[in-house]
C-alpha cells in the first residue's frame, strides 16, 4: 500500500481566470481542500512554503487549523527553507501544530531552493557566515532537531514568574515523535546520503540538481538507494519513509481534456539551475489506461512510500477534489498502491 496525498504551492492571483484571486482564498482553500482529501481517502496534505511571493509562506498556522479540521489525514510541508527560520520558535510552532493534530505532523525542510528576492533570507534577520547559505540552513536545522526532542538546555531564572520543574529547561510545547517525522528535501543524490546519515526522512520533488543522462525516475530511483543506505550504514533503526512527487492528471471527462490535453506527451526537460545542468521530471497526463502503464515503468514511484500529487491549487477545490480522486479510483487500485 501507498500512501497518496496532495502537495499544493498555493498561488494565488487576481486574474478572472483563477479561482484564488487572494491569499485568504489560498488559505481558505487549502483548508477545505484537506478536509475533502480526508473525505475521499486521500492519505497527506502538503503544502509548499515561498517567501516574497503570492503563494503559501506561514505554513504552521495554516497546519494547525487543517489539523483542527481534520482527524485521520496527515499534514506537512513540502518544504520549508531553513536559511529563514529561527529555530527555536520553529519548534515551539512545529510542536503546537502537532498536538493539536494529534501527531500528524510531516515536516519537510531543506536548505532552500531560488526564491523571489536576492538572499531574501537577509530581510528576516539572517545573514550566513563567508556567505555560505548552505551552511547556514544546516546550521539552524541541526539546532531545530536538537531542541525538538524535549531535552532541557536553557538554565532557569533562580526567581521565575511561575515555579519551574528542576534542571535545565527545554522547548515548549514538546510534542514526542515529531523527531521521527522530519524530512529533508533533497535535490540529488549526495543530499539525500546526508539526510540518511542525520535520520531524517527523504522528500525528493519533480526536480533534481544534477543530470546523469538517464531518464529522471531512474536518476531518482538512484538517489532513494543511496539514502537508504546511508541511513542503514549510520545505523539507525527502524525503516525511513520516502515520498515523491509527481503531477498526475487522469483524463476522464472534457473539463480534463481541455486543461490538460498539452501534458500528453510530455518529457523529461534539462536546463541550468543555480550555475549547473538539472533535470526535471516529466508530468503524466493521459486517459487512466494509458497512465496505469507508464505509471507503471516509474522505478522511484515503485521505490518511494509516499506519493504527493502536485495539484493546480488555482482551479478551485471542487476540481482538485476531481483530480485527487481519479488517481485515487482510476489508478491507485490498477498499480497495486491500495
Amino acid at each position: 500500500m501507498k500512501k497518496i496525498g496532495f502537495l499544493s504551492f498555493g498561488h494565488w492571483t487576481p486574474s478572472p481566470q483563477s479561482q484564488t484571486r487572494s491569499a485568504a482564498d489560498v488559505l481558505t482553500q487549502s483548508i477545505d481542500l484537506a478536509v475533502a482529501a480526508e473525505e475521499i481517502g486521500a492519505d497527506g496534505a502538503y503544502f509548499r512554503v515561498h517567501h516574497f511571493a503570492r503563494q503559501l509562506s506561514a505554513p504552521f498556522p495554516l497546519l494547525a487549523a487543517v489539523g483542527a479540521r481534520t482527524s485521520r489525514i496527515e499534514i506537512g510541508t513540502g518544504v520549508i527553507d531553513m536559511r529563514y527560520e529561527n529555530p527555536l520558535y520553529m519548534a515551539e510552532d512545529a510542536g503546537t501544530a502537532d498536538l493539536i493534530s494529534g501527531g500528524r505532523l510531516q515536516l519537510g525542510i531543506s536548505r532552500g531552493s531560488p526564491e523571489q528576492v536576492i538572499e531574501g533570507y537577509g530581510y528576516f534577520g539572517y545573514q550566513p557566515e563567508d556567505g555560505d547559505h548552505a551552511a547556514m540552513a544546516r546550521e539552524h536545522t541541526s539546532t531545530f532537531l536538537q531542541v525538538i526532542q524535549g531535552k532541557g538546555f536553557a538554565q532557569p531564572n533562580p526567581r521565575p514568574m511561575f515555579p519551574n520543574p528542576p534542571g535545565l529547561l527545554p522547548i515548549e510545547p514538546h510534542s514526542p515523535g515529531l523527531r521521527e517525522r522530519i524530512w529533508w528535501g533533497a535535490g540529488s543524490r549526495a543530499t539525500a546520503e546526508g539526510a540518511g546519515e542525520q535520520g531524517m526522512n527523504l522528500m525528493s520533488s519533480t526536480l533534481l540538481t544534477e543530470d546523469t543522462g538517464v531518464p529522471f525516475h531512474q536518476l531518482q530511483a538512484e538517489q532513494i538507494q543511496r539514502f537508504r543506505d546511508a541511513w542503514k550504514s549510520a545505523g539507525h533503526p527502524g525503516e525511513p519513509r520516502v515520498s515523491v512527487s509527481r503531477s498526475i492528471f487522469p483524463i476522464v471527462n472534457e473539463t480534463d481534456r481541455a486543461y490538460f490535453w498539452r501534458d500528453t506527451h510530455s518529457t523529461d526537460q534539462v536546463g541550468h539551475l543555480d550555475g549547473g545542468l538539472a533535470r526535471f521530471g516529466k508530468s503524466y497526463a493521459g486517459e487512466p489506461e494509458q497512465l496505469v502503464k507508464e505509471l507503471a515503468d516509474d522505478e522511484a514511484i515503485a521505490a518511494a512510500d509516499t506519493l504527493l500529487l502536485t495539484v493546480p491549487n488555482q482551479l478551485g477545490v471542487d476540481y482538485n477534489v476531481h483530480v485527487l480522486d481519479s488517481v485515487l479510483r482510476h489508478l491507485a487500485p490498477e498499480l497495486g498502491w491500495r
